[in-house]
């Protein structure tokens, strides 16, 4: 293989960032663009220059100039597309949450393994410079036995009761906050401490109750908008009875924040949305001290909140791994780690439904 043609299936995401950073790499084309909107793969062909656009999935993936399927659509349809893809021996970058549910996402992981595709969940988190330097850090011993880890993230986005109800108000369709932010959030904690969540007690809320519909008629939110967690976590080289405490808000003022703390024998370390690195210790130190590091490159025009950068340095390991016959790029989420985050999802759920802890 002397170039990687690759299908985008879906116009959100991957319009704003995975076509940029993909055209942006050597030897990729994207050759395929499909939508459940013909008009939106339509435009998003012409503005990017990309030959062939579709409202009908399966076409772009059953393409014989289409080696990588990226599926950045709603969760409820990942099973079915991946599962189509693993049939036509595509390779596949999906969206995250990996499913709707772990027996999908198992599904998924052992089909994948069987055809011997490269199967990769998008947690582009994990390749941004300040997030590669605080994973090295954690294994250099800056802050000891890990015993407790934060994450806060706010944003303000779906805090106006007046954006409209979609696929993100809907459970069904695998909307809400625990898919969409939560899921990088555990991927990150398993990442970053080389630990599963154990257990975990969950509280999901939907502050937005009512959206408008496309009639003009309000209609029910049924997914959350802000989800709460207290974790614990299995020990392991770096963590010694860690416990783990998530604020996932996606209607919280004034503007938005990602912080991931974790606080260990000898110290503490923070990483903010960009990669921002501080470092504090017991003592002497009273302050958090910036770490200097490099926070790569965002996508022209995109809102720096992390994730565009993190993409940008994650595009191009894809496609030289695949360009060398490969399928694995190091540090990067496979399905095997998409299926362990689903884990942790189904069992939140069934904490927020009984109220109690429960086991992953």
């Amino acid at each position: 293989m002397d170039k990687v043609r690759i299908g985008i299936i879906g116009t959100g995401f991957a319009r704003k960032v995975q076509i940029p950073a993909f055209q942006s790499c050597e030897n990729a084309q994207i050759t395929s663009i499909a939508s459940a909107s013909l008009e939106n793969a339509k435009t998003t062909a012409a503005e990017f220059g990309i030959a062939h656009f579709t409202d009908d999935w399966r076409e772009t993936i059953a393409r014989d100039d289409v080696d990588l399927v990226c599926i950045t659509t709603p969760p409820k349809f990942h099973h079915e597309m991946t599962m189509f893809a693993i049939e036509h021996g595509k390779h596949i970058l999906c969206e995250k949450p990996m499913a709707m549910n772990a027996e999908e996402a198992r599904e998924m992981t052992e089909a994948a393994a069987k055809a011997r595709v490269l199967a990769l969940i998008d947690h582009e988190l994990r390749f941004q410079p300040g997030r590669m330097r605080a994973y090295e850090m954690l294994r250099e011993g800056a802050v000891g036995k890990i015993r407790h880890v934060k994450c806060h993230f706010q944003a303000p986005h779906r805090g106006d009761p007046n954006i409209p109800w979609n696929w993100w108000s809907d459970i069904e369709q695998g909307g809400g906050a625990l898919g969409a932010i939560v899921s990088h959030v555990i991927d990150s904690f398993h990442w970053f401490l080389d630990s599963k969540v154990s257990s975990v007690f969950c509280q999901l809320q939907s502050q937005i109750k009512k959206r408008p519909s496309s009639d003009g008629s309000l209609r029910d939110v049924t997914s959350d908008d802000e989800s709460l967690m207290i974790l614990r976590f299995g020990d392991g080289a770096l963590v010694e009875d860690a416990t783990g405490l998530v604020s996932v808000s996606m209607s919280e003022y004034p503007k938005y924040k990602h912080r991931v703390e974790f606080y260990g024998t000898e110290g503490a370390l923070a990483v903010e949305a960009r990669g921002e690195l501080f470092l504090a210790k017991p003592v002497p130190d009273t302050e958090w001290q910036e770490v200097g590091v490099d926070f790569g490159d965002a996508i022209p025009g995109v809102p720096d909140t992390g994730f565009s950068s993190g993409f940008t340095e994650f595009a191009p390991k894809i496609i030289d791994a695949l360009l060398r016959g490969e399928t694995m790029v190091e540090n990067a989420a496979t399905f095997e780690d998409g299926w362990e985050i689903q884990k942790v999802l189904d069992a939140a759920r069934r904490s927020n439904a009984t109220g109690r802890r429960t086991d992953c």
